[in-house]
């Protein structure tokens, strides 16, 4: 498998390309799941008449745990390819 060396910008740094669709799936992602915490919260207030509170708690488990696994998915996709190192250019054959 021919892997591309990653890419370094003038001053030696890593770039780290995320795909547009790798970022669209992570917004969809969070979305449906803050979608579906908040359903979750608002039928289980309906359910017990404690009006705003697993509503509110809801949203903070969908929006803080989604946007957590997000932040967790691109710094890992981020060390991934700055643990590579700097390309050096491979001797004419």
């Amino acid at each position: 498998m021919d892997e591309k060396p990653p890419q370094t910008s003038p001053s030696g740094q890593v770039a780290t390309d995320v795909s547009p669709w790798a970022l669209a799936g992570l917004g969809m992602q969070f979305f449906l799941a803050l979608i579906a915490f908040v359903y979750a919260g608002n039928w289980v207030d309906r359910r017990f008449g404690t009006s705003p509170i697993f509503l509110l708690l809801g949203v903070f488990l969908g929006g803080g745990g989604t946007f957590a696994l997000s932040i967790r998915r691109l710094t890992a996709s981020a060390t991934r390819k700055s643990t590579v190192g700097p390309t050096t250019p491979s001797p004419p054959r």
